[in-house]
């Protein structure tokens, strides 16, 4: 689970304890009131386990606030949702996956992205896209296919950025090293550098790169998007983190603040990634 997740679900315990403490009750009076187990109530209120709606409806009733059941179980699902497990995800396949979120980000009038270690997948090329998930297939033990599929899903969504329709505007943040990490091959990886640039050009569109070297406000981190300020979401290595939680989402908000303030916009930019493209073809020539 994450930090967020854990930290999310801690909250909720303390949030309950201060329930029963309120209503005057000790863990064994509301086990008795609930039908709870005690060591149910204090590994609940400690976060170290998740109590189920029906736990919560008996735990809010026993304490007298039968009005919160509702505000609650809400809380606590959102909670369940912010930790997704990728194998368990990805069962689904990645044409399903990718066409599912589809709906998302046509809605969404601002999108802020930050990235670090490789380029938002709204702005992927198809090999670039194919590159990485054949990649993910490996890390994953993912059947065959799921290349080609997370392909034809993702290139619809990407011309929500190229086409523009007036309403959605993007604001992207990403790492000098996105740049220098060769994904697919040097060729596939100038084509996507060449998306880049011309994306970087587009009125709804704000492109920003932190240079190498520069002194930083804030440090690197996992990849983030966030989603009309009402959704965030980031992926790692195992599992993807999700919220609509407003602190949550005020924490991502400040990051991508204060990521965008140390990044170069416009010419600036531009010229990082022009250069980028010639260090590939030297390299290639070496």
């Amino acid at each position: 689970m994450t930090e967020h997740a854990q930290s999310a679900k801690r909250a909720f315990g303390i949030r309950l304890r201060d329930l029963r403490k309120d209503a005057g009750l000790t863990g064994r009076q509301l086990a008795d009131a609930s039908g709870l187990h005690n060591t149910k109530i204090s590994r609940i209120e400690h976060g170290q386990q998740n109590p189920s709606e029906a736990d919560i409806r008996q735990w809010c009733i026993a304490c007298g606030v039968a009005r919160m059941i509702p505000e609650l179980i809400a809380v606590q699902r959102e909670i369940e949702q912010m930790w997704v497990e990728w194998r368990r995800h990805l069962r689904a396949g990645q044409r399903h996956i990718q066409s599912r979120a589809a709906a998302l980000y046509e809605k969404t009038g601002l999108l802020c992205v930050y990235e670090s270690t490789r380029v938002p997948g709204i702005l992927q090329t198809p090999r670039y896209v194919r590159a990485l998930f054949t990649a993910a297939s490996a890390l994953y033990d993912l059947p065959e296919g799921e290349a080609e599929a997370a392909v034809a899903a993702r290139m619809p969504r990407q011309k929500l950025v190229t086409a523009g329709n007036g309403r959605n505007r993007y604001c992207f943040v990403l790492e000098a090293g996105v740049l220098d990490t060769v994904i697919g091959s040097p060729e596939v990886m100038r084509e996507q550098l060449g998306l880049l640039a011309g994306i970087a050009t587009l009125p709804h569109v704000s492109l920003g790169l932190i240079p190498r070297g520069k002194t930083r406000s804030l440090y690197p981190g996992e990849g983030f998007y966030i989603f009309d300020e009402t959704l965030v979401r980031s992926e790692l290595w195992s599992g993807g983190f999700r919220s609509t939680q407003p602190e949550e989402i005020g924490t991502y908000l400040r990051a991508f603040t204060m990521l965008r303030a140390q990044a170069v916009f416009g010419a600036a930019a531009r010229a990082m990634i022009e250069q980028a493209i010639e260090r590939l073809q030297t390299d290639e020539n070496t």
